[in-house]
């Protein structure tokens, strides 16, 4: 594969490495990115690899949570630029979309998009309208729904409507606990764990991850036998700055999340940032 500026550029971008350390990679992995990005940890040149990806759009990211804290919705509807994105028209077209998905509870966009909008129009139809409207290109990215059984939900939006965060847990909705609930959205926003606890980590990715704080000790001259233990070490802070449950609390560094939350379980959460690159 010819690796071209613009890949160079986008991988730049991704991991902060130098225009020619970028290249090298590409081309030693044939346009490969997780690969190049890989290779680029692996001799400490990717200074920014646990940055998120982003992508050169601007947009929304709003919640909508029952009376009862009992179902809660999390959308990101993108559009072009930030100046659109504050517009009030913009806004309602959003406000209006996360009622259409909290009232009908779609699966998919496809679906979402039959559905009725108004009294008027249906989804789609109200889409090309506001694209109409403020002339540019309008996406609704994602959507999450989430119907606690035998707890509540929570949600946090952070930056502007920039992140959004819905996290459920697993007890019985009260004023204590929904500030507990709505800490935990903000940790989540601030720090974006991974996981919840570390035995939802794959194999894969632990395996990864050290082979790479294995291969970066020895570039330091380190033997094999001091590389191996560095790369344990280096492993338990990659569940320290990953994990939600063994993260520092934003609130109280002296105190981990597993701390703050006692007996109560994080069921289940779901993190949208305006830029991420989803799969």
């Amino acid at each position: 594969m010819t690796v071209t500026a613009d890949m160079v550029k986008h991988l730049r971008e991704r991991t902060g490495a130098g225009m020619m350390e970028c290249k090298k990679a590409l081309d030693e992995t044939n346009g490969d990115f997780e690969k190049a990005i890989e290779i680029l940890r692996k001799k400490g040149a990717a200074t920014a690899a646990k940055r998120a990806d982003k992508e050169a759009n601007e947009g929304l990211v709003v919640s909508k949570i029952s009376d009862d804290a009992k179902k809660g919705i999390l959308l990101e509807v993108n559009c072009e630029t930030d100046f659109v994105s504050r517009g009030e028209d913009f806004k309602i077209f959003v406000d209006g979309l996360s009622e259409v998905i909290f009232k009908h509870t779609p699966k998919t966009n496809e679906e979402l998009l039959k559905l009725p909008f108004d009294a008027q129009r249906d989804v789609a139809a109200a889409l090309a309208d506001i694209m109409a409207k403020i002339g540019e290109k309008t996406e609704i990215k994602r959507f999450s729904i989430i119907t606690s059984e035998s707890g509540f939900v929570e949600s946090y939006i952070h930056m502007g409507s920039k992140i959004g965060v819905m996290v459920e847990l697993s007890t019985e909705f009260s004023p204590e606990k929904k500030t507990l609930a709505r800490d935990i959205a903000m940790q989540i926003a601030a720090m974006n764990p991974i996981t919840i606890s570390r035995d939802q980590i794959t194999k894969e990715i632990v395996a990864k991850e050290l082979e790479i704080y294995k291969t970066q000790a020895k570039n330091e001259g380190k033997p094999e036998a001091i590389a191996d233990k560095i790369a344990t070490g280096r492993l338990e802070k990659f569940y320290q700055e990953t994990v939600l449950l063994e993260q520092s609390f934003i609130k109280d560094a002296g105190k981990t999340i597993k701390d703050v939350l006692g007996g109560i379980s994080v069921k289940q959460f779901q993190r949208f940032q305006i830029g991420e690159i989803t799969q």
